[in-house]
């Protein structure tokens, strides 16, 4: 299979049953991607360090997993249906999630990536939206757009379609290009989810962006669409809630955009409205009310560090013994147990350090193993 680039096995190692972004990272890290699909195959022997990683479950999924994924002919489907596999050490990977403290490993890309350089602003909501809300959604996603705003949802039904829509239309007749819509979607990119979707999802292709971390032919099973959640919050400036209910998916996006430092803003309801109800919730605790266009507007010229293709990084300064910790799990992937006798703590307060450091994206875990993820120039 020399014919077939790095991205092929990426594409396959990425459909793999039980591969989570971390297990991928942690294989291209220490083998590459094509000595990564031979040890995950059971073609290779893994190194030591790589071997920490396996279970006897994990090896039975991946050996069954590579008999039905080729990377040729997952290099081929992706060719197919005009999906690009961009991977972290691609210099057109979004900036943005390159330091995020939860990043993709790899992004199955239909568009132009270009588009996430310009202002963003996400809109999400409930998928069993009132009119009320669609409409705002739409008109919110339409003036938007039609000052230059990337329009960033989910291309779900209900508020997330709904915005995508306004914004498209804001690119019709004479303002072709104007605040073109990026859409990041929890199946594979070649399969419209929800079916009634299709031309919209096409339009965004055409018009703006549309990404997923899984390769084509992936399922929308329920447990991706959470995922999906950190890489939406992770690519606004600002982000907008239409419709909510109590305990609605959105508020999933919210607290992943407020571990971001992303401004949330939420639109006010009716106390009547249950599709109101987290929205109001979320004002109660402190967002900020939308009640047009110009709010989100005010809003972005007031924030500027996410703005253009720059590197904002949310993650906290490192000192003191987190310092020292992330240096040490640099040179060689550490224990728990190892970091405690290494610094003299005590196990508990040694897996507060590490619990710290891994959800502030210095430090990822596989297997029991810590390792850092910046090098040494990258800590401050």
């Amino acid at each position: 299979m020399t014919d077939v680039p790095d991205r092929g096995y990426v594409a396959a190692l990425a459909g793999f049953r039980g591969m989570t972004p971390r297990r991928l990272r942690f294989l291209l890290d220490h083998l590459g991607p094509r000595h990564a699909y031979e040890v995950a195959s059971g073609a290779a022997a893994p190194t030591p360090i790589v071997a920490r990683l396996f279970t006897d479950e994990l090896r039975t999924w991946w050996r069954q997993s590579a008999s039905e994924r080729s990377p040729a002919m997952c290099w081929e489907r992706c060719n197919e249906v005009g999906v690009d596999v961009v991977t972290a050490d691609d210099p057109h990977f979004p900036a943005l999630l390159r330091v995020d403290p939860s990043p993709p490993t790899v992004l199955f890309v239909r568009g132009d990536l270009a588009v996430l350089d310009g202002r963003r602003v996400g809109i999400v909501g409930t998928r069993n939206a009132t009119l009320a809300g669609r409409q705002t959604a739409t008109a919110l996603g339409f003036d938007l757009a039609a000052a230059g705003v990337a329009v960033v949802s989910g291309l779900a039904r209900g508020i997330d379609g709904a915005a995508h829509r306004g914004a498209l239309a804001a690119g019709e007749g004479d303002n072709v290009g104007v605040g073109r819509p990026v859409a990041v979607v929890g199946n594979g990119a070649d399969q419209p989810y929800p079916k009634q979707h299709a031309e919209l999802w096409s339009a965004v292709c055409a018009g703006g962006l549309l990404m997923s971390e899984w390769p084509p032919g992936t399922p929308p099973e329920a447990f991706r669409f959470p995922m999906r959640n950190r890489i939406l919050a992770a690519l606004c400036e600002v982000l907008v809630v239409v419709e909510s209910r109590e305990r609605g998916g959105s508020l999933l996006t919210v607290r992943e955009a407020l571990d971001r430092s992303v401004e949330v803003m939420a639109v006010p309801g009716s106390p009547r409205n249950r599709a109101a109800a987290g929205t109001n919730g979320l004002l109660r605790d402190g967002a900020a009310p939308v009640t047009s266009a110009d709010d989100v507007l005010t809003s972005l010229g007031l924030d500027t560090r996410r703005q253009g293709a720059a590197v904002f990084d949310p993650r906290p300064a490192l000192r003191g013994v987190d310092r020292a910790v992330v240096e040490q799990c640099r040179s060689d992937p550490r224990t728990l147990d190892d970091v405690a006798s290494s610094f003299g703590l005590a196990l508990c307060e040694a897996a507060m350090t590490l619990a710290r450091l891994e959800r502030a994206g210095w430090l990822r875990e596989v297997g029991g193993w810590f390792e850092a993820i910046w090098s040494r120039s990258e800590l401050r």
